[in-house]
């Protein structure tokens, strides 16, 4: 998901929704609507947050947690950290202080997945405006550890991603096709080098490419996105070389094309890991499909099947357009029984709709649409 501040969409959102809706038209043509009731989750009993030192890797087709007990991934996403920076005004968009997180915690969640802006992070001072120091380079990345750290201290992993980029000369105020290959290589080997040691930690690679092309997306290509200028785009081969030369060997999510809603080509395209801990991260939403049955359809659904026997899955993104919790449910159902991770979006209190939001207050207070998730987790999680 993209968007441009707080308060709600912004055009860079609403034109993501469109392409989203575009895109998974034509993975799931014929679909219709419904309802499908909600049944209580039938799942064995897994390890949701693992006690002592919190820790996570990849066993096979597995996450596993420090002990090597398989563990899956169930959070939230938790933006404003790509968009803040950018606009000069901030670097969290809401708090990010201890009873923020504690909020989070209680939703029986043990992840958050942290956006973040290759700008700021590096202070590349001309892809910025307007341009604030005080939310950039040290300053920005100071905030995101200690956020991290605070994470970690509350029992949750952190999914720290690459969001928002400049490329071509353009600003890093939204989310590009692909990343470019001037910065984000030296973006992800500084973020690798700085959680090395934090094994709480994992690596998304970049959210949702689009630029709708498998071979450019392992192996990098030149684009033209729309009216900015073209630019090389970095593969997904080399983000992944870049976080394993900074010595880091948490595990790896890389999102699948089309905004992440198509992952058909992501086995044939899998780049090469010397630690063997790359994860397959799909993106869903309720467009065009309203039912899980129309989601089980889809090619991407299908592709889900071979990938899973091969590597971990984790639905980076999750969510319903709609202000209620008619879609996600199921899904969430059937990723249970599939052994698969997710992370609604978002905790952040914008709309339930076209954010859309899991919260209406920071405390905790879901939105409809968040307490169908709220409620799923605690079920899972008792």
């Amino acid at each position: 998901m993209q968007h441009s501040g707080p308060g709600g969409i912004r055009p860079a959102a609403t034109v993501a929704g469109v392409r989203r809706f575009l895109v998974l038209a034509l993975l799931v043509a014929g679909c219709s609507g419904g309802h499908t009731a909600s049944q209580p989750p039938v799942v064995p009993r897994q390890r949701i947050a693992p006690p002592g030192v919190l820790a996570i890797g990849v066993a096979g087709n597995r996450l596993v947690d420090g002990s090597g007990a398989p563990v899956r991934l169930l959070g939230v996403n938790r933006s404003g950290t790509e968009y803040a920076c950018a606009q000069g005004w901030g670097i969290f968009d809401g708090p990010s202080n201890a009873a923020s997180v504690a909020a989070i915690a209680k939703w029986h969640t043990n992840v958050v997945r942290v956006p973040l802006n290759e700008a700021c992070w590096l202070d590349l001072k001309a892809q910025i405006s307007p341009y604030n120091p005080a939310f950039t380079g040290k300053n920005y990345r100071d905030a995101i550890i200690r956020y991290v750290r605070l994470l970690n201290a509350h029992g949750l992993y952190a999914i720290v991603e690459l969001h928002w980029n400049g490329g071509g000369g353009s600003l890093a105020n939204w989310q590009h096709p692909m990343p470019d290959a001037e910065n984000a290589p030296t973006f992800w080997t500084s973020v690798a080098t700085l959680f090395r040691s934090d094994h709480a930690v994992l690596f998304d690679l970049f959210n949702e490419p689009n630029w709708n092309d498998w071979s450019c997306w392992q192996k990098g290509c030149t684009i033209w996105p729309g009216s900015s200028g073209a630019y090389q785009a970095a593969g997904m081969q080399q983000l992944v070389y870049a976080v394993r030369s900074a010595g880091a060997s948490q595990p790896i999510l890389l999102d699948g094309i089309h905004y992440s809603a198509d992952l058909t080509g992501w086995l044939d395209h899998e780049p090469t890991d010397p630690k063997n801990a790359l994860v397959a991260s799909p993106h869903l939403y309720d467009n065009p499909c309203k039912t899980v049955d129309c989601f089980k359809s889809s090619d991407t659904y299908h592709s889900l099947g071979r990938i899973a026997k091969k590597v971990p899955v984790v639905f980076g993104e999750l969510g319903e357009n709609d202000c209620s919790d008619h879609f996600v449910v199921p899904v969430m159902q059937l990723a249970d029984d599939q052994g698969f991770s997710y992370l609604g979006w978002a905790w952040n209190t914008s709309s339930c709709a076209s954010f859309p939001s899991l919260i209406t207050k920071y405390d905790g207070t879901p939105t409809a649409f968040g307490a169908g998730f709220r409620a799923h987790l605690a079920a899972v999680n008792p």
